[in-house]
This record gives C-alpha cells, sequence and structure tokens, in this order.
C-alpha cells in the first residue's frame, strides 16, 4: 500500500509563501499522478491541484498564478508550492494518488495500485 505523509503547513502572513511536501513512497515506480486538495473552514473538500504520471500540470482558477505543483521522481515526492497567500487559503491541505492518464478500469492494475491514498493533511493558516 501507498503511505502519504505530508508536511509544510503552518501561519503565515497574507501575501506571504509556504511549500507543502507530500512524500509518496512507490508512486513514482506506480506511474501515480498527485492531486492537492484544500477544505476551507466549514466547507467541503476542493480539488486544486494536480501533477499526472506524464508531468502535466492543472490547477483550479482560484489559484493559478500563484500555486505550482511539482515533482522529485528520486525522492517520490510532490511540492505544493503556495505564493501571495490570501485568507481564503486558510485551512486543511491533503494530497491523494491518481491512476495515471488513460488508466480508468478500476479493475486494472493501475487504476488499483493508485487510486485513492491520502495523506492526513496539514494545516495552513493565513490571518485577515
Amino acid at each position: 500500500d501507498v503511505e502519504l505523509v505530508e508536511s509544510g503547513g503552518g501561519v503565515v502572513q497574507p501575501g506571504g509563501s509556504l511549500r507543502l511536501t507530500c512524500k509518496a513512497p512507490g508512486f513514482v515506480d506506480n506511474d501515480c499522478g498527485v492531486d492537492w486538495y484544500h477544505q476551507a473552514p466549514g466547507k467541503g473538500r476542493e480539488w486544486i491541484a494536480v501533477i499526472d504520471n506524464d508531468d502535466t500540470t492543472q490547477y483550479i482558477d482560484s489559484v493559478k498564478g500563484r500555486f505550482t505543483i511539482s515533482k522529485d521522481r528520486a525522492e517520490d515526492t510532490v511540492y505544493l508550492q503556495m505564493n501571495d497567500l490570501k485568507p481564503e487559503d486558510t485551512g486543511i491541505y491533503a494530497c491523494k494518488t491518481k491512476p495515471p492518464r488513460g488508466c480508468t478500469k478500476p479493475s486494472s492494475w493501475c487504476y488499483r495500485q493508485c487510486d485513492g491514498y491520502w495523506s492526513r493533511g496539514t494545516q495552513v493558516t493565513v490571518p485577515s
């Protein structure tokens, strides 16, 4: 099983930066992608960014130009660099593995190896 370990949260003033780290042992060997999610206080979990097995990235509009997702294959680690943080970025951030692009059948090996392994989440607080 893949166990994701996350770190890097904290308290930062508006306009500041943080880098979140998601250590996902085996996700490179299994060709998984990784999603990042954000849950604001009192709200549901929201997808915010993804890096796929082919290194393509996508972002939700609210973080485009401010957040950057990247990965270090040698370290089996995915990063979320968050710049120009705003009070609405406050919340819990979690990472999750996802199947590689083109792998869509839940019964397939590629899907089972990658689908739905979560980190515990880390708190980011940006005071208003």
